[in-house]
């Protein structure tokens, strides 16, 4: 049941070409921006502001792209879902959906990085941990905290107020983690932080499986 409704997640997202298009030109614009504010092809930027300029993009990138999960969807097709589908099911099809979209984004970031700006890049397997990690950690938290803002009447003023605290912890780990990948440190430098993320990334995940049948019943 969760490949299939995994399938339809692809399905309704092709048809759906203008969200597609859209997210894609706000990650486009953001990093065009980046580089028209910094003048980042004349002026070289150290490693630090080019790993927080690049997951800012990618975040901005995640908020608008996630937030549709459940926000953007009628009621009478989430009551249809219930008629088919476990809650637990569900929830995690849209988080393994969103974890594919949030690495696309990512890698579409980090091309357009390369193209506008610079690839400073020294260890690409650390990097692409932590794109992993980070986009798994994306995907659970606004997952579910779509799914509660759902509830509500104003579901975008919520979405931003409860997924602000997670996504920073992620943001600032990743970022530093990014940072190490740049400067060629020793992977040594950034267990720590790795270690976090999973802890974080299991944690959203139980918190997702346990609460959500709760959260659909309402």
């Amino acid at each position: 049941m969760i490949l299939r409704l995994i399938q339809k997640e692809f399905i309704l997202e092709l048809r759906r070409k203008a969200v597609i298009s859209g997210i894609s030109l706000y990650l486009v614009s953001i990093i065009f921006i980046c580089y028209l504010t910094f003048s980042l092809r004349q002026n070289s930027i150290n490693e630090a502001t080019w790993s927080a300029l690049y997951w800012l993009s990618v975040l901005f990138a995640n908020v608008n792209g996630i937030a549709k999960s459940f926000i953007g969807e009628k009621k009478g097709l989430l009551i249809y879902y219930y008629s088919i589908a476990s809650p637990q099911a569900i929830i995690l099809s849209k988080i393994i959906y969103n974890v594919v979209l949030s690495l696309a984004l990512a890698l579409a970031g980090f091309l357009l990085f390369s193209i506008f700006i610079d690839n400073p890049l020294q260890d690409q397997e650390l990097f692409i941990l932590t794109l992993l990690l980070s986009s798994f950690g994306f995907s659970a938290c606004l997952s579910l905290i779509s799914a509660i803002a759902s509830k509500t009447n104003n579901s975008n003023v919520l979405m931003a107020v409860l997924s602000f605290p997670v996504i920073i912890a992620l943001l600032l780990m990743s970022i530093k983690i990014t940072k190490n990948a740049l400067d060629g440190l020793a992977r040594s430098e950034s267990q720590d932080e790795l270690l976090n993320l999973f802890a974080i990334n299991c944690i959203m995940v139980a918190l997702a499986y346990l609460l959500f049948p709760y959260i659909w019943r309402s």
